[in-house]
């Protein structure tokens, strides 16, 4: 919520705006979809896939990290393992011989880890930033990883620890401001949904001064209960835009956009309908989820890659107009 706007309503998001999000000031569209593949062991490959981080290196590969889940069916033995990989064409990845970070020993983190967000540093070194989950699965809390490579990273401490009235804070998006600070994007509970919280820190560790939040649900919307923040596409400094992700009441996900001006505080767009939906399902009760969890821009393509039903990952090729 930028100081332009009055304070909205906790749930409906109901409030007064200076600027008309849905205006037409921007546009995307989706040119061409298509399924990520992971190649190695049977550890990774055989798991439910989720939050594809995927980036650009400096020798032209893409990298990932990604959440990997026992398949649907079999026993819940954690809710997450990180494994990372590598590819020449952003599609096919050859996937470490191990995962790259676990739960526990910590109760902390035990029951297991989710959600990873890759920050390269110019020393060539890594940030990872993950949700550790206690060992009854019910609680979560933003941690951070680094390491010189994505096979030897140590896990260093809390990120953003969860409070009484912002739980189980995962779901980093972060960046530079441009003074020079850190800006952190992220999901927390609150009132039997997800909201999107948005901090300034000094380093990637904080200590974080809480902002005004920065956009709400809409109360007639397609993204009427919950929210979660995705990646921000930052090609055009003046312009930067999320690739938000938002759901009603009964958790049905999809993908939509949203842009701010240079500071990432005013909203000066907002699309009305979704980019990215899941497939129709027959089963009401199924899983029916489109989860954005990073963006690569190479050359004058937009890549966005997500999740689909929380067991497999795709890319789209968006264009903007």
């Amino acid at each position: 919520m930028s100081d332009t706007m009055d304070k909205p309503d906790p749930v409906t998001g109901d409030r007064k705006e200076t600027v008309n999000p849905g205006r037409g000031i921007l546009d995307f569209n989706v040119e061409e979809l298509q399924e990520i593949k992971l190649s190695g062991s049977d550890a990774v490959t055989r798991r439910d896939l989720m939050s594809p981080y995927v980036w650009r290196g400096k020798d032209g590969r893409f990298g990932i990290m990604v959440r990997a889940v026992p398949a649907l069916g079999t026993r819940l033995t954690d809710t997450g393992q990180i494994w990372a990989g590598w590819s020449r064409d952003g599609v096919n990845f050859d996937m470490l011989d191990r995962p790259s970070i676990v739960g526990g020993p910590d109760e902390q983190d035990i029951g297991g880890v989710e959600d990873p967000t890759v920050l390269c540093r110019n020393d060539g070194s890594y940030v990872v930033y993950y949700t550790g989950v206690t060992s009854d699965m019910s609680h979560g809390e933003m941690f951070y990883a680094v390491g010189p490579s994505l096979d030897k990273l140590e896990k260093t401490g809390v990120a953003l620890a969860s409070t009484k009235s912002m739980g189980n804070t995962k779901e980093a998006t972060i960046g530079r401001t441009v003074d020079g600070h850190w800006r952190l994007f992220y999901e927390y509970a609150a009132e039997d949904a997800s909201r999107i919280g948005l901090a300034i820190g000094d380093d990637i560790d904080g200590p974080w001064d809480e902002q005004p939040t920065p956009f709400m649900p809409r109360k007639d919307g397609w993204d009427n209960w919950h929210l979660s923040p995705g990646p921000m596409l930052m090609d055009r400094p003046d312009e930067p835009v999320m690739f938000y992700n938002g759901a009603t009441r009964d958790a049905r996900w999809r993908i939509g956009w949203i842009a701010f001006d240079r500071q990432c505080r005013t909203v000066v767009d907002r699309c009305i309908q979704p980019l990215l939906v899941p497939p129709p399902v027959e089963d009401r009760t199924a899983t029916d989820i489109a989860f954005a969890a990073s963006v690569v821009v190479d050359g004058a393509d937009i890549w966005l890659y997500y999740s689909l039903e929380d067991r497999r990952l795709m890319r789209a090729r968006i264009r903007r107009s």
